[in-house]
């Protein structure tokens, strides 16, 4: 039944300005460049606005692919994405989304309508109801604040984005109920005026927009540091993605410190792939492993230590031994999943910038790159055919297309490339299978790297994860984005299934049904190539990838040149 809405009968009803054109006009001044949002009933008020400023709205199939694709947009860009959803169903439905983001520090700010003020948590039967929303979405956000009346609007908006610039960030939820978002805010704080040359705007928010930083190092702290690291002999350095904006002092840290480094799978890029003391993300690999095991200190930076980057083989086997100096800015992080022996809240940039300086004058000579280059050849002794194969197809992509961003899925290409590929810069490799770990995100993730990055984008599927997320496919389409989605096909949820082989658990509801992917690609929008050689795939490259459709490449996980390619494979280039 077509849901109907009572339309005010006399224009002179309609406030000058609602609480809804208000709310845009506080989002264009934080900078918000995108919205990402469907429609409905109870949130279009929050549309009409929007054609008096410059953000661009773009339309999911789905709030989870909303979800995502504000997720993508800010790793590939560092620029927040915002999400408009309506009331019930709509944050249900997204409410996976901000759980990776939560998992991963994603920031993204989710609007949402609620019922009316007299009605919210009434249980009374009203359209999309939830019984507590805020108090639902609240365990999956960093916060959720519902906006009573428009007067509170400026202060909740700028609270967001002070978490957003000044701790750990991650998902937080606005919610409006809707005879508030219609509610007249014309005597409301409004954002200030803006000079329509772009020079003077900038100039403008430079001066006013609240200057909001994460916690600098205690200057005695980062003393005990380097004192501690002058006593070790056996130094390592973990960075993890809170370093993902640290600059050059990255690199120079560790060349000062003279220590192999790790990297986890969302810092990838922050050193070069041949660089003499990297050894990548292979820390759950156990000559990677042992290099941490053997350290009598590890220095982590910007990492959780969890779980999905350090022992993604779940067998509980990656310990430290050593001293650990951690340093993030979530205080609660600094003691779990592993006590911190120093432990600094600080902002990664300013803390490894801080320790630079220190060491600048120091000479600390580890012999590291002698312990790294015995790993490297361990760990290229272990590897197996299928993984360097896999990791040669990765590669060959990345060098043959400038600035290529890889987005992923839980799939097999992916947990190769996690281990094995070398991103040639910070926020070019990320994907799902770290923390909460959902399927269905590469797709809708990638469309957000692309709208952000402007930079051309690889989406890393599988043949079940896109059975998920398969519909915004037509929304690459519409927006014509020459997006590659490279399609790992093993017939059904193959490494869910080695799983169960290797376990011996009968093989129930893994072998499903594989869509035909050529015809269903045409009735998105989307082109289709099969990919079954090297060179092939080289020329489709060339032609696809300044295009106007996305394209899905297929690849069969029996293809052999798969396997011959990885024949000349080389880790660390």
């Amino acid at each position: 039944m077509t849901q109907l809405t009572q339309m005010p009968s006399d224009v002179s009803t309609v406030p000058s300005l609602t609480c809804g054109e208000l709310l845009v006009q506080w989002l264009e001044y934080y900078g918000v460049e995108t919205v990402f949002g469907i429609p409905g009933v109870h949130t279009v008020e929050l549309y009409r606005g929007l054609p008096n400023t410059d953000i661009r709205h773009v339309t999911p199939r789905h709030e989870q692919g909303a979800g995502f694709m504000a997720d993508g947009y800010y790793r590939a860009s560092g620029k927040i994405g915002v999400c408009f959803i309506i009331t019930g169903p709509g944050m249900t439905n997204i409410m996976t989304a901000m759980a990776q983001a939560l998992a991963d520090s994603i920031p993204m700010l989710v609007i949402s309508s609620v019922n009316k003020v007299k009605d919210t948590g009434s249980e009374e039967g009203h359209l999309h109801e939830l019984h507590d929303q805020q108090g639902m979405v609240s365990k999956v956000a960093l916060t959720s604040k519902t906006i009573w009346q428009p007067e509170a609007l400026p202060k909740v908006i700028a609270e967001a984005f002070a978490l957003f610039n000044g701790a750990r960030p991650g998902p937080v939820h606005i919610q409006l109920p809707i005879d508030v978002i219609t509610a007249d805010a014309s005597h409301v704080s409004k954002p200030p005026s803006i000079n329509d040359s772009k020079a003077s705007q900038a100039n403008h928010v430079a001066l006013t927009l609240p200057q909001v930083m994460r916690p600098l190092p205690n200057p005695a702290q980062l003393d005990l540091i380097v004192e501690t690291l002058k006593a070790a002999k056996n130094p390592v350095l973990l960075y993890g993605g809170g370093c993902v904006d640290v600059d050059s002092a990255a690199q120079k840290l560790a060349e000062l410190i003279d220590a192999p480094t790790f990297l986890t799978i969302n810092a990838k890029g922050l050193l070069p792939p041949a660089h003499p003391l990297s050894l990548g993300s292979n820390q759950s690999l156990a000559a990677g492993r042992a290099v941490i095991t053997e350290a009598d200190l590890v220095l982590a930076i910007g990492t959780e230590l969890g779980e999905t980057d350090y022992d993604v083989f779940f067998n509980g086997e990656f310990k430290i031994n050593g001293t650990l100096i951690r340093i993030d800015c979530d205080a609660q992080q600094l003691h779990r999943p592993f006590r911190a022996d120093i432990a600094v809240l600080s902002d990664a940039q300013m803390a490894v910038s801080g320790l630079c300086t220190r060491l600048e004058s120091q000479e600390l000579n580890n012999q590291a790159a002698v312990r790294v280059a015995e790993a490297k050849q361990a760990l290229l002794a272990d590897m197996t055919p299928e993984f360097a194969g896999q990791n040669a197809l990765l590669q060959l992509i990345r060098d043959e297309v400038k600035d290529v961003i890889f987005v992923g899925d839980s799939t097999q290409t992916v947990y190769s490339g996690n281990l094995g590929f070398e991103a040639l810069a910070t926020r070019r490799w990320f994907n799902s299978s770290t923390g909460f770990g959902t399927l269905g995100y590469g797709l809708p993730a990638a469309i957000g790297a692309m709208i952000g990055s402007n930079s051309p984008v690889v989406s890393l599927m599988g043949d079940g994860g896109i059975q998920f997320t398969i519909a915004e496919l037509i929304c690459a389409a519409e927006l014509e984005l020459p997006l590659i989605v490279l399609l790992w096909n093993n017939q059904g949820y193959g490494e869910i299934r080695r799983y169960m082989e290797e376990g011996g658990l009968p093989l129930i509801g893994v072998n499903i049904k594989t869509p035909n992917f050529e015809p269903l690609a045409a009735g998105f929008g989307a082109g289709y190539r099969r990919i079954t050689d090297k060179q092939q795939l080289l020329e489709a490259l060339q032609q696809d990838i300044n295009g106007k459709q996305p394209i899905i490449y297929e690849i069969d996980e029996t293809d052999a040149f798969v396997t011959e390619m990885g024949k000349s494979f080389t880790c660390f280039s």
